[in-house]
């Protein structure tokens, strides 16, 4: 009995190494397919090895006992296979819950070719709102694809420790609210969730011409796409 349990954990131990190490595409030198099969046809064959050796142990107790714990690690570890097998289907799960409780909560995700995205749930407004860090500093950012530019509202440039105040406001933008003028600055760095841009281009508006700050086409066309999916945007790095 001993021994039975301690090859099931075993199996369990596995499995649960493999879901945990999907991304990395092998497991100690095994493809991650052939792994997870070398899984599947291990479990069987407990099963099989408890039904032969059983029936020479102490009876029809002990073996309904046998049975009934290689069923329980089965289960177990069929969940585990499953939650890798469709491992992508619930991180989609995750992004949605996620993005609809908290709006433009970024989600990073690893995908199998080695890339970062970033997954944005659309907002009861329609639009896709980002929670990112400029210098550090907490900022929500309105993607807009028709600005060429990163710019920062006066409120959320303080934040990121520019003084609005002393700036020269020379470059005419159009935002939502109309025309006005901004200044151009620079960050010395832009998050979103895993994906990080340093020395970045960006522009302050004048106070009071911006309620949300404007994630602009500098910023996007640093990425390797970007795609708009129903109500999802993903950010590829």
């Amino acid at each position: 009995m001993n021994l039975l349990w301690l090859i099931l954990g075993i199996i369990g131990a596995a499995a649960l190494l493999l879901v945990l190490n999907h991304d990395a595409g092998t497991l100690f030198g095994v493809n991650n397919d052939d792994f997870g099969s070398m899984i599947y046809l291990s479990i069987w064959a407990v099963v099989v090895a408890a039904a032969v050796f059983s029936g020479r142990g102490r009876g029809a107790g002990r073996w309904r006992e046998m049975a009934r714990n290689a069923v329980l690690w089965l289960a177990i570890v069929l969940v585990l296979v499953a939650g890798y097998l469709y491992r992508y289907d619930l991180q989609d799960v995750g992004a949605r819950l996620s993005g609809g409780l908290i709006p433009g909560s970024p989600i990073s995700q690893t995908g199998a070719d080695g890339r970062t995205r970033i997954t944005l749930i659309r907002g009861n407004d329609r639009h896709y709102h980002a929670r990112a860090e400029a210098n550090g500093a907490a900022v929500e950012f309105l993607v807009d694809t028709g600005a060429s530019s990163v710019v920062l509202s006066a409120d959320d440039a303080r934040r990121a420790g520019i003084d609005p105040e002393r700036l020269t406001y020379a470059t005419p933008v159009t935002t939502a609210n109309g025309r006005t003028t901004a200044a151009q600055v620079r960050l010395d760095s832009l998050d979103i969730g895993a994906i990080r841009r340093a020395n970045v281009a960006a522009m302050v508006a004048r106070p009071g011409s911006l309620d949300t700050s404007l994630l602009g086409m500098n910023f996007l066309s640093t990425l390797t796409s970007f795609e708009f999916r129903g109500d999802r945007l993903i950010l590829t790095d």
